[in-house]
């Protein structure tokens, strides 16, 4: 009985039946706008790209971070990074030009540089682009690799080889919207196999080097040391000649001197006692004081006078 007289009660009266369609009207509308206008809201972030998508074309790239609007419900958005990113490649084998096997491990610094690029020609899709990437760098790296002998890529692994990978990978990727900022090798080594006896045959390379460097300059040291014995030897036959040269002059001039000090007939004499006596005392050895002379012995003259 209760009921029934409560809808009689609403039914009669207009006013409250007319509030609550409006109510209800009021709501559907306020849902509405806010879903409109939520759809047509595009937050872009700070490290990505926003794509406007107006059946299924891009229309519109977003860059710059922020809030943005599209078209409700005909325009759709995809977020894209816009930032460097880090491929590590896998691991794989290459041929150096002396036909040496060694194992690349290597990873890729890159970013999407067109995005509409990037979205037409990979869909959008970054297992796509590292795959593109992968292939790439890879037929790069095998380029310089083959080039190059395997002691010239183990003195230049940490720097210039590098560097040549990536100016030789060049701007191959452009066309995709992708620009590769460097590859760099994390390690690029032998085979366990074979790499102790790679390294022992580096080791006797080197070791053959140093002996050939040391015998030359042995070599070189013995030419020094000849040419210093000759110019010694050259040096001393002089001066011995000069010594001969002036000794002579010396005994010259002492002759000279001689000659003209015993020139005269009583100096003459007096010269010849003296050598007497010399002659006398050199005849006198061992402690004999005896001097026994024949009468005509010229000394005998000079001590008598030539009586």
């Amino acid at each position: 009985m209760n009921n029934k007289k409560n809808d009689n009660i609403i039914n009669d009266n207009p006013i409250n039946g007319a509030k609550i369609t409006r109510t209800i009207i009021t709501v559907i509308a306020a849902i509405i706008v806010f879903v409109t206008l939520l759809s047509s809201m595009v937050i872009t972030k700070p490290d990505e790209y926003q794509l406007i998508r107006r059946f299924g074309e891009v229309v519109n790239v977003t860059t710059e971070p922020g809030l943005s609007f599209k078209i409700p419900f005909i325009d759709s958005a995809s977020p894209l990074p816009h930032k460097m990113l880090i491929y590590d490649l896998p691991e794989s084998d290459v041929i150096t030009s002396d036909k040496k096997t060694m194992i690349a491990d290597a990873f890729v610094l890159w970013h999407i540089s067109d995005p509409v690029r990037f979205t037409r020609y990979l869909n959008g899709q970054l297992a796509q682009a590292q795959s593109r990437i992968s292939a790439s760098v890879f037929s790069s790296l095998k380029s310089v690799i083959s080039n190059m002998d395997q002691s010239d890529i183990i003195e230049n692994r940490n720097g210039k080889l590098a560097q040549d990978i990536t100016a030789n990978l060049g701007n191959s990727l452009k066309e995709y919207g992708i620009e590769v900022l460097a590859v760099e090798t994390k390690s690029l080594d032998m085979p366990d196999d074979n790499k102790q006896a790679v390294y022992e045959r580096m080791i006797s390379e080197r070791n053959n080097i140093a002996a050939s460097y040391t015998a030359q300059g042995n070599s070189e040291a013995q030419k020094i040391r000849n040419n210093t014995d000759r110019e010694v030897s050259v040096m001393l036959s002089g001066a011995r000649k000069d010594a001969e040269v002036l000794k002579a002059e010396g005994e010259a001039q002492y002759m000279q001197i001689l000659s003209n000090a015993y020139n005269d007939a009583g100096k003459a004499e007096f010269y010849n006692f003296v050598r007497s006596l010399d002659a006398a005392k050199a005849s006198m050895k061992n402690g004999n004081k005896t001097l026994i002379l024949d009468k005509n012995s010229p000394l005998v003259q000079v001590f008598y006078g030539g009586q």
